[in-house]
């Protein structure tokens, strides 16, 4: 019986696919005595730090994510040194964070190492993460008000760093991460609306006429004909540890607290602002790229003075 080309092709395409699942198959097998043996040893070992970023990328976790938990996993080995992985050497760098850190930066690194001990299959290392009740209201010193953002913004401009400026701008009246800078392009200025992929999701996000106008006459006066608007002199997206720094940079001549000054927070004035004119959390939720509305909750928690002002209403102390 004489098999035709077409026949040929197809158990030429199926001995492939086998072959390449047995390779597969065989890189797993590997994949697992190596995990196997780490547990054997307990040790955090470059070899399967190697294996755990591969896992968090097939989990599409953001690179930022990616490089967060791997730091954090870093940083408790370097507390550990010498010696072993115990429950009770976990519980040692737990108390070690509470004393270093606020709460919320302690409960991250926590979360980030159980991560970690879960995909190594230690499960019986992992502690719970400090119990942190929401709060009822801005503290004072965290709150940016709208005068101290304006400040910021005019700041800048005088002092010759309209990009600043702008960036400002853009992060708190269009609600964005500044890590998400990078999809407001040329192309999003003409069609008033940018996309935005953050975190496996995909989200639009309209950018207002006023801050549009500006952002082409920005674009135009600096040759930008294409791509995100915010580039560095290289053409790359600027970092957002840079823009972190010079936002720092503004707070004295801005008479603006430090504390207040950070990208994050613009994104909160945004969201308190937002919520005070629609009062809908669930449309908060969408316009923020959130899944979960408990976490739009935390934005949108009152002012200091809002709060001081509600229990003064109450007439409870005559």
């Amino acid at each position: 019986m004489r098999l035709r080309i077409k026949d040929y092709d197809i158990i030429i395409e199926e001995q492939t696919e086998k072959r390449e699942t047995a390779e597969q198959r065989g890189k797993w097998f590997q994949n697992d005595l190596r995990k196997e043996k780490a547990m054997k040893k307990r040790s955090i070992t470059e070899s399967i730090l190697r294996e755990y970023a591969d896992f968090l990328k097939r989990e599409e976790k953001s690179p930022a994510t990616r490089r967060k938990y791997l730091y954090d996993v870093r940083q408790f080995k370097l507390f550990l040194g010498k010696r072993k992985i115990t429950k009770e050497s976990v519980i040692q760098y737990k108390e070690e964070l509470e004393k270093k850190y606020a709460i919320r930066s302690a409960n991250s690194k926590i979360a980030s190492v159980n991560s970690f001990f879960r995909y190594a299959a230690w499960t019986d290392f992992c502690v719970k993460q400090f119990r942190l009740q929401k709060p009822v209201c801005c503290p004072p010193e965290k709150e940016l008000t709208k005068d101290e953002y304006y400040r910021l913004i005019h700041t800048a401009k005088s002092t010759g760093n309209l990009r600043l400026s702008l960036m400002i701008e853009t992060i708190c009246s269009t609600g964005i991460r500044v890590s998400e800078l990078s999809f407001v392009t040329v192309e999003a200025l003409r069609s008033g609306e940018a996309t935005v992929r953050c975190k496996g999701k995909t989200r639009p996000v309209y950018i207002v006429s006023s801050l549009r106008k500006k952002l082409r006459e920005y674009v135009s006066r600096n040759g930008i004909r294409s791509g995100p608007v915010f580039v560095s002199r290289t053409g790359k997206p600027l970092d957002r540890s840079n823009i972190w720094r010079a936002m720092k940079a503004l707070c004295e001549r801005a008479g603006v607290a430090e504390g207040k000054v950070f990208p994050h927070n613009l994104r909160h004035l945004f969201a308190r602002t937002f919520y005070q004119a629609e009062k809908d959390i669930a449309k908060l939720a969408d316009v923020l790229g959130h899944t979960n509305i408990n976490t739009t909750r935390i934005y949108i928690i009152t002012t200091f003075r809002e709060y001081q002002t509600r229990l003064e209403r109450m007439s409870l102390a005559p």
